[in-house]
């Protein structure tokens, strides 16, 4: 939410003597698995920006699943220019999630539920398609802290109630990757 507060900040009060640019993208691959993506990218400096994601989806290809994810990040570009070539970031999301997912020789699904905040390194090449029009190819590994109520579907749900509230039988973290993306950029000014 930070992230979130300073891109607000440098939209509402832009540096005085340096051309602000704003860019929206969409991710094609987040598409794909009918996950609808939006994100916005300020140039912060003549080497840095800032972006900001949202994505989630609700019963993709017929899937009990909702996913609700919102992804910053700062990156540092290489070549003076940012929006243009190679960069390095430092990128994170918070996520919140619902899915039933078959298992192997299983009848019955093992049922998730539950948040996850990640960091991690991730990297990328735009490619200039045209003077408003980029695409960008990016990736990133990081850790994944979760926390989530796991079980089957036939379980006693009753059994993970603490009053009112369900509580989390399932935590930890994982090496996980943090950004896979190809991105259509529409730069804006």
């Amino acid at each position: 939410m930070a992230m979130a507060f300073g891109l607000l900040l440098l939209l509402a009060f832009p540096q005085q003597g340096r051309a602000q640019r704003l860019a929206v993208k969409t991710n094609a691959l987040y598409l794909a698995a009918l996950t609808p993506d939006l994100g916005v990218e300020v140039i912060t400096g003549e080497r840095t920006s800032v972006a900001l994601s949202v994505f989630g989806h609700y019963k993709p290809y017929g899937l009990d699943s909702k996913l609700l994810v919102i992804q910053p990040e700062f990156r540092y570009w290489f070549n003076g220019r940012p929006l243009t070539r190679e960069y390095v970031g430092i990128s994170a999301f918070a996520a919140t999630y619902d899915m039933s997912l078959p298992t192997k020789g299983d009848v019955m699904p093992n049922i998730f539920r539950g948040d996850a905040l990640a960091i991690g390194l991730s990297g990328g090449h735009v490619f200039n398609l045209g003077k408003r029009w980029n695409f960008e190819l990016s990736a990133g590994t990081g850790i994944l802290l979760f926390r989530q109520k796991q079980y089957f579907q036939g379980d006693n749900y009753e059994d993970y109630y603490v009053g009112e509230l369900t509580k989390p039988n399932t935590w930890g973290f994982k090496i996980f990757p943090v950004k896979l993306a190809a991105t259509f950029i529409y730069i804006i000014k």
